[in-house]
């Protein structure tokens, strides 16, 4: 595969260099306009030419031309260097961007994103009600696609250092529209509509085996009267969740769980003993979006207005799973004077959606397809069941196994009866909008003001209906067969922003410019969360359907309240030094006061310090167009979240009056100090043949200090993890983009842009005494972690006994693998070896072809799904080691010397009707690390501009007709059965942002849904 991929591109770009010099004398394009101009810190526009630091735009046109995702992150996948997004395939999920791999071991490394240089929340949401937990999706997905003109990734500490703290990780500059100026001062209105059509990507699904039926091991069948006839028949196992019983006979006629159930046509009805027909994967259905905008626009030279009103509704794969959003934006500009500028934006945003699927291991449908299932239950007969009675009629019930319980769930509710009783909604109004004042003292002098606001409030709510299976639920925890749960979460930011800028060319060639400014910022969140509680028969619910903390059956307990507010002033100065438009140096500095850091502490500066050279205004060649190096030197300080200073408590409930007060398991520590990352940076930009080939490297080192912590000390204390400043990470890396155009001519244009990127990371401290920190755990006792000396992302377990020579060693008593007893071996790292993309757009005529294939190469992850799907003998992959006799490869010590493995698995091991497969016993955890390499074709779309002459003479000015597709094919990867970006997005056991563990760890992940679509779009 690799080495196809290097002599294709070999191959291309060879035969570009030779198309591309031998046109080159009909491209006309100037110099001065190849590296243009790019928006960079608080919105202010600079040459591009005269920047320290690495930085890529991506066009409004280039992310909208797949389909509308309804998430601007997951639509920034594959077309920038060193940028990392990790798509969720969840319902209304989140995407994580990282940039230049994560910096920080115990906090937030996404990357901060920019509106017209006002900070905006991207806050990854989860919502959960006990064990459960829905991914939320990120904030971010509240800004419309249709407003954004650009995107400029800064990439860099020294491109980021004028916003702060929070842009240590990265920033992702958006800039929006405004109103264009048409002929005769008119309006100009645009209508854009589109459809999509969904349906699961089938290798991301389980596949199952179709050999043998339920069981743990042993016969599928009980025996029991059914009929009352004084006979007993055979009754299949409702009770357990697995497929490791009796082969499949046609000629076997068996009472399943359909023939238990009055209420059912199959009622004490035998059937054939044979494997369902319709499996899991005809649970999904089609999913279907529909977009549809408006935008009216007017400008011209003293005035600009732009409007846009965007309608998008979605259903998921998954049965009742939709979602409403609906935002309404507007940008006005306005010369007040021929020195005053006004400009003010305003978005709203607001959303509902029903059924968002959870995720991780507890009460997730998607744990029962892929690890705990019976094989020979029918989907649609599931289907039928509840369709016809409204109940929870599951395949797993106690049946014959409890008749004291006979109709109650041993672990899984009906799924049908999951997802349209015990489903979960959420409903999300977000304002976010910014008004400006520029004043021009000079062509050389400005003084801009703003203050922006940006505030969300969400209401969440998650249901349990009567006769759902007993779980732990609501604030207790307790074990509840029904109930509500309800959280309001409301968050508000507010940014008060004042900067002078100076710029000005002096005669001598050397220009000069600055920024001296200060910013307030203040944030506020509040939440409040509510639960029914159960009564002693375990029911949390009186009247069943009516979903109120009211109609709690149990005693309420005190709604929990958070409300936390941080300020932080800031002021900093920028001075950029220019000599002949070929030498340029910059400095930064920035002062922060955090409230969130003690005294004495919460005063920081940092500084950076960046040059560039263009080499081409030195070198007078013919076939150079454009040749710049860079370097810079880089420091970001960055505080810490709320109340991690003094130590608070939580009042639990009251007993017989008096509030039961209860610590928290962790230690707060007035001591802390800020983080700090160091970066060092250099690069090369160039273009050549007139501009029709062109690269720009980065290599970059960062170091992050002071990291704060939450770190394992001893129990005799009362707590058993205290927050601390330890640990220093490292990141290293090189990133590559090349641009090429094969072929121009005045009909046709082939472009392709090649994104390139290895990151390197290394954990060098942590704590005194310490040498590993647990970031999070999986099942099986795999755990996540930083473990000093080594990257981050370490995926320690159990793995095999290996002989001298590498190969695996079998106990000769059990014909097994022999497993190591510790559960500290390194198996794998979630972190890629690297990650590129390929982009081609071929224009002809009035047509544009584009399509994206990226991947990565390496990393790990852990399947929990395979471990559990094979113990329960769900896959395929089980039926080579189902028969008695089976001999594993490996070697085995005899007579002190390892030979090959001549054993077969003991009775105890046997993966037979006498035994179980018992995989995890048998096998380590490292036998369910896979290499996560993978290769997409993400997105593809052909549009076509309707010719001009079809509507001549009326009131319309032009007319465009696209369709397209995303996530089209995955070309190639090792997982089975899911998608290598499909990862866990819950919490971790420390509290470590969700985001770091998005990858890496595979358990009850959604399928991937392939997209189609279609779109028009009409301007008059």
């Amino acid at each position: 595969m690799k080495k196809l991929t290097a002599s294709l591109l070999v191959l291309v770009l060879s035969s570009s260099i030779a198309v591309a010099h031998a046109q080159q004398k009909n491209d006309t394009i100037k110099t001065k306009e190849i590296e243009g101009v790019v928006v960079t810190a608080l919105g202010i526009k600079r040459e591009k030419k005269a920047l320290g630091y690495a930085s890529q735009e991506i066009k409004g046109d280039v992310l909208r031309e797949g389909a509308n995702t309804g998430n601007l992150s997951s639509q920034m996948a594959g077309k920038a260097a060193g940028v990392q997004v990790v798509t969720s395939a969840n319902f209304g999920g989140a995407s994580s961007v990282v940039i230049r791999g994560m910096k920080s071991i115990g906090g937030n490394n996404q990357a901060l994103f920019v509106i017209d240089g006002v900070p905006v929340s991207n806050n990854n949401s989860s919502i959960s009600s006990d064990y459960t937990i829905f991914d939320g999706g990120n904030s971010i997905s509240d800004i419309n696609p249709n407003d954004i003109e650009s995107v400029n990734v800064l990439k860099g500490a020294a491109a980021s250092a004028l916003y702060g703290e929070r842009a240590s990780a990265g920033v992702v500059v958006i800039t929006t529209k405004k109103g264009k100026s048409r002929k005769n001062n008119e309006w100009g209105v645009t209508l854009s509509t589109e459809y999509q059509y969904g349906e699961i990507d089938k290798s991301t699904f389980a596949k199952y085996q179709n050999k043998y039926g339920s069981g743990y091991g042993g016969s599928s069948f009980l025996d029991a009267d059914v009929n009352g006839d004084g006979i007993d028949d055979l009754v299949v196992g409702t009770n357990n969740d697995a497929s490791v019983g009796t082969a499949f006979d046609p000629n076997l006629m068996v009472y399943q769980w359909n023939s238990l159930y009055p209420q059912l046509p199959g009622y004490h009805k035998a059937t054939p003993w044979v494997a369902a027909k319709n499996t899991p994967i005809d649970f999904f259905q089609a999913a279907q979006t529909t977009s549809n905008s408006v935008t009216i626009e007017k400008g011209n030279e003293t005035s600009s207005i732009l409007i846009n009103y965007n309608n998008f509704l979605t259903t998921g794969v998954m049965p009742n799973s939709e979602q409403k959003k609906n935002t309404i934006s507007a940008k006005f500009d306005y010369k007040v004077t021929d020195k005053l500028t006004a400009t003010v934006y305003s978005s709203l945003t607001m959303q509902n959606t029903k059924g968002r699927n959870a995720t991780g291991y507890n009460d997730n449908i998607l744990t029962g397809f892929r690890q705990w299932w019976q094989t020979n239950t029918d989907i649609y007969e599931q289907r039928d069941a509840y369709m016809n009675t409204g109940q929870n009629i599951t395949w797993n019930l106690n049946g014959y196994s409890d008749p004291d319980n006979f109709f109650t769930p041993a672990y899984w509710n009906n799924p049908y009866f999951d997802r349209y009783e015990n489903y979960q909604s959420d409903r999300r109004n977000r304002f976010f909008g910014y008004g400006m004042l520029n004043y021009k003292f000079s062509d050389a002098i400005s003084l801009t003001g703003r203050v922006s606001t940006d505030f969300a409030y969400q209401t969440n709510e998650v249901r349990k209906a009567v006769g759902s299976k007993a779980e732990a639920f609501g604030l207790s925890q307790l074990n509840a067969a029904s109930g509500f749960y309800m959280s309001n979460l409301y968050t508000n930011e507010l940014n008060f922003d004042l900067f002078a800028n100076y710029n000005k060319k002096f005669d001598n060639e050397i220009s000069l410019g600055g920024v001296l400014g200060t910013s307030i910022r203040r944030n506020v969140i509040e939440t409040i969360d509510a639960s029914t509680e159960p009564d002693q028969s375990g029911e949390g619910l009186i009247v069943p359907g009516l979903y109120a903390i009211r109609n709690s059956a149990g005693q309420v307990l005190p709604a929990q309240e958070f409300r936390a507010t941080s300020t932080l002033p800031r002021g900093y100065a920028q001075v950029s030094l220019g000599y002949k438009d070929t030498y340029f140096l910059e400095g930064t500095g920035s002062l922060d006061l955090s409230s969130n850091l003690p005294d004495g502490e919460n005063l920081y500066f940092y500084p950076s310090v960046s040059a560039s050279v263009v080499l081409s205004n030195l070198i007078n060649q013919n076939w150079l167009s454009f040749w710049k190096i860079r370097g810079n030197w880089a420091q970001v300080g960055k505080t810490t979240d709320n109340y991690r200073l003094i130590d608070t408590y939580n009042i639990r409930s009251l007993y017989n009056g008096i509030p039961i007060v209860d610590p928290f398991s962790y230690k707060n520590n007035p001591n802390l100090k800020p983080e700090r990352s160091t970066e060092v940076e250099v690069g090369m930009e160039a273009r050549f043949l007139n501009n029709r080939i062109g690269f720009d490297v980065s290599a970059y080192k960062t170091n992050s200090k002071d990291q704060i912590l939450m770190v394992p000390i001893s129990g005799a204390s009362g707590y058993t993890r205290k927050w601390y400043n330890a640990g220093e990470l490292e990141n290293k890396g090189v990133e590559v983009q090349l641009n090429v155009t094969p072929i121009k001519s005045t009909d046709f244009k082939w472009d392709m842009n090649i994104n390139w990127a290895i990151n390197r990371s290394k954990v060098l401290s942590l704590n005194e005494g310490i040498n590993n920190l647990q970031l999070g755990s999986g099942v099986n006792s795999v755990t996540f972690n930083a473990e000093v000396g080594k990257p981050y992302g370490e995926i320690h377990g159990t793995d095999f006994v290996y002989s001298p020579d590498g190969q695996k060693v079998i106990d000769p008593e059990t014909g097994a693998y022999m497993i190591t007893t510790s559960r500290n071996n390194s198996i794998g790292n979630i972190m890629p070896d690297w990650t590129w993309s390929v982009r081609n757009s071929i224009n002809y005529k009035a047509f544009t072809f584009t399509f994206l294939i990226d991947g990565q190469q390496g990393g790990d992850v852990f399947s929990g799904d395979m471990l559990y799907g094979t113990d329960t003998g769900l896959y395929p992959e089980t039926l080579a080691i189902r028969e008695p006799g089976v001999i594993l490869p490996g070697v085995v010590m005899q007579n002190g010397q390892y030979v090959q493995n001549n054993v077969p698995l003991s009775a105890d091991n046997a993966p037979s009707e006498t035994g179980s497969i018992n995989a995890s016993a048998n096998y380590p955890s490292s036998q369910f690390v896979y290499d996560a390499t993978f290769v997409k074709l993400r997105e593809a779309a052909i549009y076509f501009d309707i010719p001009k002459s079809l509507y001549a003479n009326t009131f319309i000015k032009s007319m465009k007709f696209g369709i397209f597709g995303r996530n089209l094919w995955i070309i190639h990867k090792n997982l089975p059965y899911a998608d290598p970006e499909a990862g866990y997005t819950g919490g971790s056991s420390i509290g470590v942002n969700g985001g770091n563990l998005s990858r890496g760890y595979s358990i009850g992940a959604m399928p991937t849904t392939r997209t189609f679509g279609a779109n028009f779009t009409i301007n008059f």
